[in-house]
């Protein structure tokens, strides 16, 4: 079980502690193990994957492959549904993210900028897909993370343009899909070009899904599904967000010939590529908040899931948050005091010139905590399923009343560290900074606003 840093509770356990209790049990909702296991039984030689029934009698190998944060964890659970029957198998995992296997090799790539060792990786999975044949029977383990994981450059781009690609978009704001889109298109691997390199074998997909609204082509950049953008769709993410003058060359040169009808577009629903194949989603954010929601009541509040489709600027979404709480306060609407609203999704970050350390979730809590400057009884959280925020070790933020008054105390400006994109210092330095280490999930944020009842 997952369990937090209780740096925290230096502030108030009697209050925090049942707020890290709703996250543990919201983190235990999605464990990629349990949630694989549910999805996929064996007996005898039938295997059943979501209600549909395959004889392993029929195959001669099956392999395993994959991407993702939550690789290993789902690996182990298909090894342990499978055993001997797996003819051998290479999922690719962030760093510090690999466990125990026995049939299916785990290796290590770095996130969410792609290394060689990403490469290195789905170089091998490509070519391991590709041997396999019609009697042959390929499973995939997608989850998040799998697009900077799952590297494949294609012909004509390098590691370096991938890498600057990468940082420029994730810089400017743009959606997970408006980034995948780019990434599916520069790629010879996701975007369904895995799905195709492994046909004519049956493929099954097990997909732990991290993006909002869960489209099959947007997570981990669907390798093994059809893809539903095309070059046009990329060449306006570059146009929309003023990319042109700094993408690489090759980059946009790729880009152009696609648009110019030179090079064959990812492979569409009717692509011969995809006739054998199922695809399951395992578990999404929906089963975290509705857990954060049952653990809510547990712990006496009146506790409701708003949405799972939250997107946006971090620190709007912040003010958001902070307008429920007050809502509630003032009104009783939608629930009455003790409550806890609960939000999922993803929201973005555009970064300035020179930005500090932070990531989204931490930037949430810091625009909060502005905007609760001496208010009482409201608390915003804001947690990465996958215990990572941005390129830091923290998995998010908390933000109530005080969190900017104890800023000042130690000499900081919380306003300041907001607008440099600064967010871990100034938490860690307030006791407000989530920690728990890599999760082995990753399912989404999940924002949690609680209000107590303030007593006269």
């Amino acid at each position: 079980m997952v369990t937090f840093d209780e740096n925290v509770l230096a502030i108030d356990e009697g209050q925090r502690r049942p707020i890290l209790q709703i996250m543990e049990a919201a983190l235990a909702a999605v464990d990629p193990r349990a949630a694989v296991a549910a999805h996929l039984t064996v007996d005898g030689d039938s295997l059943t994957v979501d209600g549909r029934t395959y004889s392993l009698a029929d195959y001669w190998r099956v392999f395993v492959v994959g991407a993702g944060k939550a690789g290993a964890p789902m690996a182990q659970a298909v090894e342990s549904a499978l055993g001997e029957c797996i003819h051998g198998g290479l999922v690719v995992v962030k760093t510090g993210h690999r466990g125990p296997t026995r049939r299916v090799e785990l290796v290590e790539a770095t996130h969410p900028t792609p290394n060689q060792a990403g490469v290195e990786a789905g170089q091998r999975i490509l070519a391991l897909a590709e041997q396999a044949g019609a009697d042959d029977l390929v499973i995939a383990l997608i989850s998040g993370g799998g697009s900077a994981l799952l590297v494949a450059p294609a012909p004509g781009l390098t590691l370096a343009d991938l890498q600057r690609m990468t940082e420029l978009l994730l810089a400017s704001g743009a959606a997970i899909d408006e980034i995948n889109c780019l990434r599916k298109h520069c790629s010879a691997v996701k975007g369904g070009q895995l799905a195709r390199a492994a046909a004519p074998a049956t493929l099954i997909s097990l997909v732990l899904s991290d993006v909002v609204g869960s489209p099959l082509d947007v997570i981990a950049s669907g390798p093994t599904v059809p893809d539903a953008s095309t070059w046009a769709d990329a060449w306006a993410v570059v146009e929309r967000y003023r990319l042109a003058d700094r993408l690489p060359a090759a980059v946009i040169a790729r880009l152009q010939a696609g648009l110019a009808g030179e090079l064959p577009d990812t492979p569409g629903p009717d692509d011969p590529a995809f006739a054998r194949t199922q695809t399951v989603i395992v578990g999404d954010n929906r089963a975290a908040a509705l857990a954060a929601v049952d653990a809510a009541e547990e712990q006496g509040y009146n506790a409701l899931l708003l949405s799972t489709f939250i997107e946006g600027e971090a620190r709007q979404v912040a003010r958001v948050a902070v307008a429920l709480g007050r809502e509630v306060q003032a009104s009783g609407h939608p629930l009455s005091a003790p409550a806890c609203l609960v939000l999922g999704g993803e929201t973005t970050v555009t970064l300035g010139e020179r930005p500090g350390y932070g990531g989204r979730n931490q930037e949430l809590a810091l625009a909060a905590a502005l905007e609760l400057a001496g208010n009482r009884g409201i608390t915003v959280v804001s947690l990465a399923t996958d215990g990572t925020d941005g390129p830091t070790d923290s998995a998010g933020g908390l933000a109530d009343g005080g969190t900017v008054d104890r800023g000042r105390a130690q000499g900081l400006d919380a306003a300041d560290h907001l607008a440099r994109h600064n967010a871990y210092p100034y938490l860690a330095a307030t006791h407000d900074l989530l920690l728990t280490g890599p999760t082995q999930t990753n399912v989404n944020d999940l924002v949690l606003v609680l209000v107590e009842r303030i007593e006269d």
